[in-house]
């Protein structure tokens, strides 16, 4: 897998511009920040953003696949003010979950989701080598 960035650009922080792999996708639905028994534990968003990628990490294994081998996240929050405000928790969050891989992301506030306790929804894709 190979971080894409061109000369002279600055180096994106906490995200990557485009990553490059090879090998098989896997892709998951909208995943959020509920428990095994879909039950939303914490009610804020940094704490759903961590419980929804420790459930992208759950899946992955699913297929051998670990969070070094994601290359995108399309997160959709729905309040970009929270997200902010929660920027400190989140990053630590990630360093604790993902370590220091940083795939190439998206982050959309809508105005709602599915699950209405929900406050962010994530879809990943990942490349397993073959």
């Amino acid at each position: 897998m190979k971080d894409l960035c061109p000369p002279g650009w600055p180096r994106p922080k906490g995200y990557s511009n485009a990553m490059a792999a090879r090998g098989r996708i896997i892709v998951t639905a909208g995943v959020v920040g509920w428990n095994e028994r879909q039950e939303f534990v914490d009610k804020t968003l940094a704490g759903q953003f961590a419980q929804t990628l420790r459930n992208i990490l759950a899946i992955l294994a699913c297929d051998g696949a670990e969070a070094s081998r994601i290359v995108r996240l399309t997160c959709y929050v729905t309040s970009i003010d929270e997200y902010l405000e929660s920027a400190k928790e989140i990053g630590a969050s990630w360093r604790e979950i993902m370590g220091k891989h940083y795939p190439a992301m998206a982050l959309v506030e809508v105005v709602r989701l599915v699950e209405r306790d929900a406050k962010v929804e994530i879809e990943a894709t990942a490349v397993v080598p073959e």
